[in-house]
């Protein structure tokens, strides 16, 4: 069976779309993911690693006022994490993810409380988990989650339950 990300960047490539990666408690592993596909060069622009929080404001101008009130572990920090990407790296699809790998608590979240976005030009779509295990295990948990997420709102388009794009 094909994974999540061969089959997005083939429906990026049919689209004729590209897509960055603004990335926190993966550090990297989307855009490894997207990577390893062969003719990702065709659709992927680039990628951050914003693991500061200052970094989320000043890589990828999430509201610093949405940050000192909520903090990074945040579905509103998450999707102007993916419209921060997509807009400063010039590209239609924008993938984020935040939250906490363990093994402990970050001011006052738990291991496992994961936020990922999805920004294309027709929707957005964030989705709050709460995933199982060690830190390995979240972080590729969170990784999972923000493929199948862009896989489905690329390959089918916007459904219920997204917003329209804007921004």
């Amino acid at each position: 069976m094909e994974g999540a990300a061969a089959v997005l960047v083939r429906a990026l490539a049919d689209r004729g779309w590209t897509v960055a990666v603004a990335e926190s408690l993966t550090g990297g592993m989307v855009a490894a993911e997207v990577v390893d596909v062969p003719g990702a060069s065709r659709v992927l622009r680039g990628g951050v690693v914003a693991y500061a929080t200052d970094l989320k404001a000043s890589l990828l101008g999430v509201d610093g006022a949405l940050l000192a009130a909520r903090g990074p572990v945040d579905p509103d920090v998450a999707e102007a994490m993916a419209r921060g990407v997509r807009r400063r790296l010039g590209a239609e699809v924008g993938l984020a993810t935040t939250g906490v790998a363990g093994p402990g608590s970050q001011d006052g979240h738990r291991a496992g409380e994961v936020h990922v976005a999805v920004v294309t030009p027709d929707a957005v779509r964030v989705e709050s988990l709460r995933l199982p295990g060690d830190r390995a295990a979240v972080r590729a948990g969170a990784c999972r989650a923000v493929l199948a997420c862009a896989t489905n709102l690329v390959v089918s388009g916007a459904v219920g339950g997204e917003h329209p794009a804007s921004g």
